[in-house]
């Protein structure tokens, strides 16, 4: 169906249901860089048939909220990079290395002992899932290379950069088969692009672009500061995203929510369609209409609203299901005040 003036969507990630996941183990740490099994409650042989039951579930309530673009709510991965980041080759995913994650703190991650290469698709199968049980919008979401470099322990390249250009290789194929199977997004999560700026400027954006080389179809990159319920406090403004704009990009996912960002930084980004968020993943009240109508509203003097895609800050997947789809709700019904005064 052809998508409204500011059509809504999530970020990516759905809240999982807890017969499907232990929630309390997956709050309880930061999102897993190797896989994390332990996780999951059903049986291993009844795993496959439990996730694709709370995907389809997943797409329901995003249906019934009445978004616009419907994704898999991520529901088979632990993380939004682990499932992607070790189904590659050259990693060794048993004998994990340590890497810091953006806080600092060291974490067990993939070990690049070879050279960076994607065997097989690995989120084909999930894409056409989606596209076959739902009739509207789809995106799907890939980890980033730059993201992935920085979510290992490098005993291969020569240096991060050189295993960032191989991760991009990795995704660009990925991103390929994701539109042949009928996504009509494919979004890029680049976490580590706000993290670790300096580095991101150094070879993150030539990773990025190489990752979106020969790409037709359309394509955003998501950058955040983080899981509201592990990262906490918000800078007043992104370390990197002005230099987004000349990036191959059509979509760039930002977040305004919770920080209450200066949305100025939009002119830099002119060319580009915003998925704009404005649902605040710190705060567990569920917002009104009209308070994400202002959120929405603040985005007017930077861009057009042909440009917007009013979203939520980043994935839901640590919040209650109920409060998950409460905001759901609020993100729909804001961005139809705001349509109807268009």
């Amino acid at each position: 169906m052809p998508l409204p003036v500011l059509p809504t969507s999530l970020v990516g990630s759905y809240a999982q249901p807890e017969w499907l996941i232990d929630r309390a183990r997956l709050a309880d740490r930061f999102p897993p860089r190797v896989r994390a099994k332990e996780l999951w409650r059903p049986a291993p042989e009844h795993l496959a048939e439990a996730q694709d039951d709370a995907t389809l579930l997943a797409i329901r309530a995003q249906e019934q909220a009445g978004l616009d673009i419907v994704t898999d709510g991520e529901i088979r991965r632990e993380s939004y990079s682990n499932h992607f980041a070790t189904a590659l080759e050259g990693v060794d995913v048993d004998n994990p290395g340590s890497a810091l994650d953006r806080s600092g703190h060291p974490n067990p991650v993939p070990r690049i002992t070879g050279p960076i290469r994607r065997p097989a698709p690995v989120q084909v199968a999930d894409a056409r899932f989606l596209r076959e049980h739902t009739g509207r919008t789809v995106k799907i979401t890939v980890p980033g290379p730059f993201t992935m470099s920085q979510q290992a322990q490098n005993d291969h390249y020569p240096d991060a950069e050189a295993a960032a250009m191989d991760y991009a290789a990795a995704v660009n194929a990925e991103i390929r088969d994701l539109h042949a199977a009928g996504a009509d997004v494919v979004q890029i999560d680049e976490p580590y692009m706000q993290a670790r700026p300096d580095a991101a400027r150094a070879y993150g954006l030539a990773a990025l672009n190489a990752a979106l080389e020969g790409v037709s179809g359309t394509t955003a990159v998501h950058i955040c500061f983080g899981y509201a319920a592990i990262i906490h406090e918000r800078p007043e403004g992104y370390s990197f995203l002005p230099e987004l704009a000349g990036c191959a990009v059509d979509q760039i996912s930002i977040e305004t929510a919770q920080s209450g960002l200066d949305l100025g930084v939009l002119q830099d980004l002119s060319g580009k369609t915003i998925i704009l968020g404005v649902i605040d993943l710190s705060d567990p009240q569920v917002e009104t209409a009209e308070v994400v109508a202002d959120r929405v509203r603040r985005a007017f003097p930077h861009t057009t609203p042909d440009r917007i895609v009013p979203s939520t800050d980043c994935g839901l997947k640590y919040l209650p299901r109920a409060t998950a789809e409460g905001k759901m709700r609020a993100l729909v019904q804001g961005a139809a005040l705001v349509r109807a005064e268009l």
